[in-house]
């Protein structure tokens, strides 16, 4: 339906007024198409905050979606600053294992956000996660209150992990 909506919307060219349209219409719409109405930060910085189930995460526009955000924030190599984790928005839960370990703790709030996550992100998470060196410390420092704010990054941890929390 949104992707006929978009058909519609897109039919005399791309509104000026297009920020104004619901989020979950630039899923379907070509960053080079949105470059005219504004910058591709921009149009990135709306994307994260559209509803991330509209695009299952098999689909490859979805990916898609991600490797153009990396070379429009041009990102050099693996690691996400926290600025620009900021404008991905749910895009960082298609971040590969190797964007989670070089940015270190600086995206595991906004992972802490995503449903699901491949064997790859899991074991990454894990690994920033227990090298202690995130703003949350070590395991074996955590509070109640550490983990209410890794809240959706529980069931990534992994006995290795749990056994070093304090009760």
């Amino acid at each position: 339906q949104l992707s006929c909506l978009l058909k519609m919307v897109t039919l005399h060219g791309i509104p000026k007024d297009w920020d104004s349209y619901p989020k979950d219409l630039l899923l379907f719409l070509s960053p080079s198409d949105y470059a005219g109405t504004g910058n591709c930060s921009q149009f990135f910085a709306n994307v994260g905050k559209a509803n991330v189930d509209v695009l299952p995460r098999e689909v490859p526009q979805r990916q898609q979606l991600l490797l153009e955000a990396l070379e429009c924030l041009k990102i050099p190599g693996t690691q996400i600053s926290e600025e620009d984790a900021e404008v991905l928005g749910w895009l960082v839960c298609d971040l590969g294992g190797e964007y989670i370990r070089n940015s270190g703790g600086r995206l595991l709030q906004d992972l802490s956000q995503c449903g699901s996550f491949l064997p790859e992100q899991e074991e990454a998470i894990r690994d920033v996660l227990s090298s202690g060196n995130t703003t949350f410390g070590p395991p074996a420092a955590w509070s109640a209150f550490t983990l209410s704010q890794l809240s959706g990054l529980i069931p990534v941890l992994d006995h290795s992990i749990l056994q070093q929390i304090p009760k």
